[in-house]
């Protein structure tokens, strides 16, 4: 069972609990995630399914990206149905694909649209529930029923129809000849097909599901008007734009992100840094009373920030036994039980730093010492393999557990500490504060608000990666 910020916060209150085991689950988490934390590319349609089709009424061509109406019509339920191999993707902002009409047939009873699993194959698409079509043959729209709305021009011989599906939005959305034709709600949360129907005498089609360039570019740019003027943006570039001017029209106090940076520093002990950001902020940012303002409180953060300098910036420098040193000097009640999950990172922590100067010979010796008294023990077996594992290597870094030799291992141990101290102040009243600062609680809530309207969208649409956003920041630079 994870072990979480609440249950870790809630025993320390002031009296120092053993935080690392918090911050111990947090880093096994992070390695287990992988370096990107990437989903799988979800596979997308590409051809049409032979299987799930009525047949009876159309032929499929051989490379299953044509089909032809072959029969002769005589109610609606004679219409030739067919669907694509796979449901259109939903972990991206948007999903297109198009249609050729080689030939319009007698009727031009053509229709483009999308259909779930068990739709009926001998109908239009837009006539049966959970369905929307664009028929071609009086330009109208069907969602779900046998009446169609009015929507587009109609389409015949010689014309590129497309059908979308703007996750953002939660709407269809139909182009011809590469330009729009208009958009509708998506009421279906499910996964949708691709789907053609043909429904008159030598009625044919041809379909594009990005094998060959679309007549409607996604990245060609259109022209849109933003808070910044017109601008020419590419079709996907607009739909994040008007996300965006959604969220710009959201006031702020002028003062808010000044406290939520003060309060980092703060928490995290850049008592340095902190102070160039004070003097390059008093005549810019107007006097706050930053806990009756914005609810921040200095007070918890503020304890020990000396100390918990000298500490992180030993611990960042891999100067272990220097960091032990000193608390054992100014704190010795974290580390006076040997086995506890902080005082487990810090002599992991010692043994990484060994084996990064190539001192494997003491690391071994150290492994034996203080290591081996952890590896019976409920929660750290796993960390321990991966330490003795990086013996294995002649090149460490490179290694599956070459994790352990980033920077961002330091830091779990220096996160550890810095908390294990935070908690030890005696007039704690925020016990949330010890274990994450107000930005870092903030990116999670921001996490946890785009999970949930992702659920609420049927779990469609692109994913939230913060790290992506955050490397997307430093690429730009």
């Amino acid at each position: 069972m994870s072990t979480t910020a609440n249950d870790v916060s809630s025993k320390s209150g002031g009296g120092g609990g053993d935080l690392g085991r918090y911050f111990l689950e947090q880093s096994r988490l992070g390695s287990a995630r992988g370096p990107c934390e990437m989903d799988e590319d979800e596979e997308a349609p590409t051809e049409l399914n032979t299987l799930n089709s009525s047949g009876g009424f159309l032929v499929v061509s051989p490379d299953k990206l044509s089909v032809k109406y072959t029969s002769i019509n005589l109610h609606g339920h004679d219409v030739g149905v067919v669907q694509a191999n796979r449901p259109a993707p939903v972990r991206r902002l948007v999903y297109y694909f198009e249609i050729f009409v080689k030939d319009a047939g007698t009727k031009g009873q053509i229709a483009i649209g999308f259909t779930t699993e068990n739709f009926k194959m001998r109908r239009q698409p837009g006539w049966e529930a959970n369905s929307c079509g664009y028929h071609g043959d009086d330009g109208q729209l069907y969602r779900s029923q046998a009446k169609g709305d009015a929507f587009g021009p109609t389409y015949t011989t010689g014309d590129v129809v497309g059908g979308g599906i703007n996750y953002a939005s939660q709407e269809f959305f139909f182009t011809k000849n590469g330009a729009e034709v208009g958009r509708t709600y998506k009421e279906m949360k499910v996964p949708l097909f691709p789907t053609i129907a043909v429904h008159s005498q030598n009625e044919e089609v041809h379909v594009n599901f990005g094998q060959k360039p679309f007549a409607f570019d996604l990245k060609a740019s259109y022209t849109f008007s933003s808070l910044f003027g017109s601008e020419n943006l590419e079709f996907e570039a607009q739909e994040r734009t008007k996300l965006q001017m959604t969220i710009e029209k959201i006031s702020l106090p002028t003062n808010v992100s000044h406290g939520i940076v003060r309060s980092y520093l703060l928490h995290h002990g850049y008592e340095d840094t902190l102070g160039s950001f004070d003097m390059a902020t008093k005549s810019t940012v107007p006097p706050i009373y930053i806990a009756q303002e914005n609810g921040f409180d200095d007070h918890d953060i503020v304890y020990a920030l000396s100390q918990r300098k000298i500490l992180r910036q030993l611990i960042k420098k891999g100067e272990i036994d220097a960091a032990i040193g000193k608390l054992r000097e100014w704190y010795p009640h974290i580390v006076q039980d040997d086995k506890s999950a902080t005082c487990f990172l810090l002599h992991c922590q010692k043994f990484i730093e060994l084996v990064r100067v190539g001192a494997l010979e003491e690391a071994v010796k150290y492994g034996r010492l203080e290591l081996a008294k952890f590896f019976e023990l409920p929660g750290y077996e796993d960390l321990v393999k991966d330490c003795v594992a990086l013996l294995a290597y002649q090149q460490p870094q490179e290694s599956s557990v070459g994790y352990l030799l980033d920077d961002a291992q330091r830091e779990v141990v220096a996160d550890t500490v810095n908390a294990m101290i935070l908690s030890m102040n005696p007039n704690l009243k925020d016990s949330r504060g010890v274990l994450h600062s107000y930005l870092e609680r903030l990116l999670r809530q921001l996490s946890a608000c785009c999970l949930e309207r992702r659920s609420l969208n049927g779990d469609q649409g692109e994913v939230f990666h913060l790290h992506k956003v955050l490397n997307t920041g430093k690429k730009a630079k």
